[in-house]
């Protein structure tokens, strides 16, 4: 029970701030002994992060539905990673990327990206500026955190700003569209799983769910207050931190 707690408030907190969810589960997978893993729980998770993102920007997905210019333009944002996490999966490169080296890399690198990114001067805004031209740089950008330790979250705010949208507007961008993305990566889980009746798994997946939906919607609701206050500093002070350690136990 403790132990899925823990991985399902690392998937809530970390999916959606710019500092690497599948890092940070790969750490732990790698640091613990926990008993609970596999596809089944990490379905789960995902599944939670997915609805927690579609029950708090309701309004905003409703908007995009009769607005299909928008929804247009942010189906374009999304199809790269699609496409390309679809090949990896196929191709069975994705355990290549797992490396301790690369995640500690990538999340020193990106941070710092992040940290030259929110320099940028606010020029645009989500509701009257995003194009064509802006969701498919920010899609093909995007498509890089398919490498553990950038951050989906964190490589689309980067893309954003550097677009010159505000935080909170790149924030929101990254997070809509994010549910596709969810979407995807939890129909090709279930897909891909060997589903059995086991009461035990049946549990494990509700309490899963449920506690990555709880974490995962209140890290959305107060990251967006926090940007409206503060910078990306201690997201780049973290994640340069964080990939220190990472190094330092991968080269030891």
């Amino acid at each position: 029970m403790l132990e899925i707690f823990i991985l399902s408030a690392v998937q809530g907190i970390t999916e959606f701030l710019p500092i690497s969810s599948s890092a940070h589960i790969n750490l732990i997978s790698k640091f613990t002994n926990f008993s609970v893993s596999g596809l089944l729980l990490d379905i789960s998770l995902h599944i939670g992060s997915f609805f927690a993102v579609i029950i708090y920007f309701r309004n905003e997905i409703i908007e995009m539905f009769k607005n299909f210019r928008k929804l247009s333009y942010l189906v374009v944002a999304v199809t790269p990673i699609l496409i390309l996490g679809f090949l990896i999966a196929q191709m069975g490169l994705a355990d290549n990327l797992r490396s301790l080296k690369v995640i500690g890399w990538m999340t020193i690198i990106f941070g710092i990206l992040l940290f030259i990114s929110d320099k940028s001067k606010i020029k645009k805004s989500y509701k009257n500026e995003f194009n064509f031209k802006d969701a498919l740089i920010i899609g093909l950008i995007h498509a890089i955190a398919l490498i553990p330790g950038v951050s989906r979250s964190g490589v689309a705010i980067t893309a954003c700003r550097l677009l010159s949208y505000s935080r909170t507007d790149s924030a929101k961008i990254s997070f809509l569209i994010s549910i596709p993305t969810l979407l995807a990566v939890s129909i090709y889980g279930i897909y891909s799983l060997n589903l059995n009746k086991n009461i035990d798994l049946q549990s494990l997946s509700i309490l899963s769910i449920l506690g990555s939906f709880f974490f995962s919607y209140i890290t959305i609701k107060y990251f967006l207050e926090f940007l409206k206050k503060f910078t990306l500093n201690f997201f780049v002070y973290y994640r340069i931190i964080i990939g220190v350690i990472i190094l330092f136990y991968a080269y030891n």
